[in-house]
């Protein structure tokens, strides 16, 4: 039988930075297939490329046997496959019929649009695939549930029976995920196909009837669920062991009474993170794994005062209050962000603009900066992070990725501070810039501070005294140093829980 969807080596580069080197997919038409794999893997363009938005070096995409259209027919593309994302694409303060017929609205007597023939509309296409929703409702006053079928429901009307879901019960509670299952199984019997991207790899075995799992940028296995364990779904998503950097691998055990740098006492991020208990003491690294939706990047953006949060947080003993970007700096918080390109730095600004940013008011009298003592700290950084810079005065734009997030990691350090808040340090980064960074991250916390370090990445945690796992917003798991590899991922990907 032809394959309602058909990816056949597909290939995209991003500069340097490979994105996929084949991404290969065979969707069944009828079928919910998983897509799966750890953070960076591929899937994302993979996901852009069968819906249009990117243009792939090399490969095809086929639906039921033909060619894709091309990039610039959207609506041709609407009528084959739709993606519902995590973050809504819904507008709010249109209702739900509205939404649904957007741009495309009933029109009555003299091409004036009709509201009760929209509101007809919608009803008849809701109620054909039994979404049961209140066209009426603002968008905006939906669930995330319902904002997810509501979506489903947009994609079918325009033709569409391949869907893909991006990670739909990342924001779910246990009963509304079943309330979803139960009706992607009846949607399924309708005719609709799904692919499935979950990172929580119970529902794989629950919801889909096959799995496809992308590494390191290739498609490395395609098999029914029913015949796949667990483990060697864990297994072909790790791989064989791939010499992880291993910066750091004489780290010395951080005494028992080492002052604490950083506490937090039952810190809660609303909507993200509940309760939080965590120390880290001077001299060691503590790391923190967990899916996208484990709440912990929203975690380290509020220690770092960027998101309001509750309960107690210390450094050196001290109370910082939430919500206040100074109040973290004066404490001793340095903060590398997640994204270097989007929170990082400005362009067009100077690598010593850029590096003394958190200092700029100690380097000259009354709040002025005088540009000879900031070049002077920028030179000491740039010699002491190994950043390959013309020099100072070089906009930042100009340097190589892995250079220009050693400019943000001078940044974090300008300040001198008592704990490294580090999200993500090395992502987007070549192998020599990730241990360059990973050495800077040793050598800064083996004596004068302490670093939580949240990564996605397996290498980064391995310069980690200890990692705790992260989960729906809690910690469920701790990890000395000489962690399981497989053991590790399959915690992050909710298997056991």
């Amino acid at each position: 039988m032809t394959p309602v969807l058909e990816a056949v080596g597909i290939a995209k580069r991003f500069g340097p930075t490979v994105a996929l080197a084949d991404g290969s997919l065979s969707v069944s038409a009828g079928e919910t297939h998983a897509l799966v794999g750890r953070n960076g893997a591929g899937k994302s363009t993979l996901v852009a490329v069968l819906t249009g938005l990117l243009k792939p070096d090399s490969g095809e995409v086929r639906f039921a046997g033909a060619p894709a259209p091309a990039l610039s027919d959207r609506s041709a593309w609407r009528s084959q496959v739709a993606c519902v994302y995590q973050k809504p694409s819904v507008v709010a303060d249109l209702s739900v019929a509205e939404n649904l017929f957007l741009n495309r609205q009933p029109r009555g007597r003299f091409g004036l649009l009709s509201r009760n023939r929209l509101r007809r509309a919608a009803m008849d296409l809701l109620e054909s695939w039994a979404i049961p929703v209140d066209p009426e409702l603002p968008a905006g006053a939906l669930t995330v549930e319902q904002r997810q079928l509501v979506e489903i429901a947009g994609a079918l009307s325009l033709g569409a029976r391949l869907v893909i879901l991006d990670e739909p019960t990342a924001q779910l509670e246990g009963a509304a995920i079943a309330r979803l299952f139960d009706r992607l199984r009846d949607l399924r019997a309708q005719g609709v196909t799904f692919v499935f991207i979950s990172h929580h790899l119970p529902e794989i075995y629950e919801i889909c009837q096959r799995v496809t799992v992308f590494r390191d940028a290739r498609r490395v296995l395609t098999a029914p669920v029913g015949e796949l364990r667990e483990e060697e779904l864990v297994a072909a998503m790790v791989g064989e062991a791939r010499g992880l950097v291993q910066v750091g691998a004489d780290r010395p055990a951080v005494p028992a009474g080492a002052e604490p740098v950083l506490e937090l006492e039952e810190v809660g991020v609303p909507g993200f993170v509940e309760r939080v208990d965590l120390t880290v003491r001077r001299g060691e690294i503590v790391g923190v794994a967990g899916s996208a939706a484990s709440g912990k990047r929203q975690l380290a953006e509020a220690l770092a005062g960027l998101r309001p949060r509750t309960g107690v947080v210390r450094l050196s003993g001290r109370p910082v209050p939430p919500s206040n970007v100074p109040a973290a700096l004066r404490g001793g918080i340095g903060y590398l962000p997640g994204d270097r390109n989007v929170d990082g730095f400005v362009p067009d600004l100077s690598v010593a603009e850029n590096a003394t940013m958190t200092i700029a008011g100690q380097l000259g009298p009354a709040g002025t900066v005088l540009p000879g003592r900031r070049d002077a700290v920028a030179r000491k950084l740039i010699a002491d992070l190994d950043v390959h810079t013309a020099g100072p005065h070089q906009p930042v734009s100009e340097l190589s990725g892995g250079n220009s997030q050693k400019v943000v990691m001078a940044r974090a350090l300008a300040s001198d501070p008592r704990v490294l808040v580090l999200v993500a340090p090395t992502a987007g980064v070549d192998v020599r810039s990730k241990e360059s960074l990973l050495g800077a991250v040793d050598r800064e916390t083996r004596t004068r501070r302490g670093a939580l370090l949240v990564s996605d990445e397996l290498a980064d945690l391995c310069v980690c005294d200890r990692v705790v796992v992260m989960s729906a917003g809690r910690i469920i798991a701790e990890h000395p140093r000489g962690w399981n590899e497989a053991e590790l991922v399959a915690e992050i990907e909710g298997i056991g829980q």
